[in-house]
């Protein structure tokens, strides 16, 4: 039985409109913001919630977001403070559309609009990546709808760096009440990956994700998009929590079942959810590439993989150094999409030889 929602805080500047969703450890609020005036969602802890172990999650949670917040397909955090009660809080972008797990349980999606979600999410994993940071919840519930109908991915309350250590819980999106997978923020029932969209590595002893584990939840992700339904997932059988781990384990993904989906989408999806994580793509770059060349494939206009350029990556140049109190932004750069190289023609007759430079005295 779902608990009921703790009461709004009061906070200074904000006018409590409503509640969003109700989580494991905090709930969500829509508050309208004075100055300047919008409707922005307000992530609240728990009093019962109020230990340390909690508290440095959860700003944890705030910074790891803040870190982020520049990227056009990651929710933006505003502001975190302690309400007067003294539960911490954090103000963030309010997405009132829905989420992926809401849209695709009432339509699949389309293969064009599928492929673009696709691309624009691995840009936004690759930034977190970039930045040291593993999401390790990526599943269609995490992703909301913002205000111009783009995806905005949610819920880093679980992340963990790439050279960090954290203990996992696991859970499962199935057999739960309606509507109790998706509270519209992102906001999840229970701490840790969702076994529907977990890679196998998620459920070893002791389990050490990667980049390429963020790779088999997007694909996994987009795969649901597009089947209405998780890629483990049998109708008329048992999809329990461990036949769905058991399924996930020998790699048996459930066939997608539509005759607009080609069989290079597919082939590229297969590859990302492949049980061994060297046979995966090794980036989320490579993923939106390979996403990109589908596109191309079909002839949909491709879409940009947004990236923050990072000093000393390939993606960008180093940002020059900022001064003394000099504040600095992490930019974000496009990478269009490179099509596949095409066979190389034989010429009819020879090429006739290039003409001699004249030659400097």
């Amino acid at each position: 039985m779902r608990r009921a929602p703790s009461v709004a805080p009061e906070l200074p500047g904000y006018e409590y409109v409503s509640v969003l969703g109700s989580g494991g450890f905090s709930d969500v609020f829509l508050y309208q913001q004075r100055l300047p005036r919008r409707r922005v969602a307000v992530k609240v802890l728990l009093t019962e919630q109020l230990n340390p172990s909690t508290q440095a999650q959860f700003v944890d949670e705030a910074n790891l977001m803040a870190q982020l917040s520049t990227h056009p397909y990651i929710v933006t955090i505003y502001h975190a403070d302690v309400a007067g009660d003294g539960r911490p809080y954090f103000v963030m972008e309010h997405c009132s559309g829905p989420s992926l797990a809401e849209r695709y349980k009432r339509q699949k999606f389309g293969v064009e609009d599928a492929l673009r979600t696709g691309v624009r999410l691995a840009g936004a994993i690759a930034t977190a990546h970039s930045a040291g940071i593993l999401h390790r919840d990526i599943k269609p519930a995490n992703v909301l709808t913002n205000d111009f109908g783009w995806p905005a991915l949610t819920d880093f309350g679980i992340s963990s760096s790439l050279d960090e250590e954290l203990p996992v819980q696991t859970s499962t999106g199935n057999h739960r009440p309606a509507g109790s997978e998706s509270t519209g923020t992102g906001e999840s029932q229970s701490v840790g990956m969702s076994v529907p969209w977990s890679p196998p590595e998620m459920f070893e002893d002791d389990p050490r994700p990667d980049v390429r584990s963020d790779v088999f939840s997007l694909a996994a992700t987009i795969h649901t998009l597009l089947a209405g339904q998780t890629p483990f997932e049998i109708h008329g059988r048992s999809n329990g929590t461990l036949d769905l781990i058991g399924r996930i384990e020998r790699g048996a993904i459930t066939p997608i079942g539509r005759d607009d989906v080609p069989r290079s989408l597919v082939a590229v999806l297969a590859k990302a959810m492949a049980t061994r994580r060297d046979d995966r793509f090794a980036t989320a770059v490579d993923f939106a590439r390979a996403l990109q060349r589908v596109e191309l494939e079909l002839g949909y206009a491709p879409t940009g993989i947004d990236i923050p350029t990072i000093a000393g990556t390939e993606h960008g140049k180093p940002d020059a150094p900022a001064g003394d109190g000099e504040t600095r932004a992490r930019s974000v750069v496009s990478i269009a999409a490179q099509a596949p190289a095409p066979a190389r023609a034989v010429p009819a007759t020879p090429a006739a030889p290039p003409a001699e430079p004249d030659q400097a005295d």
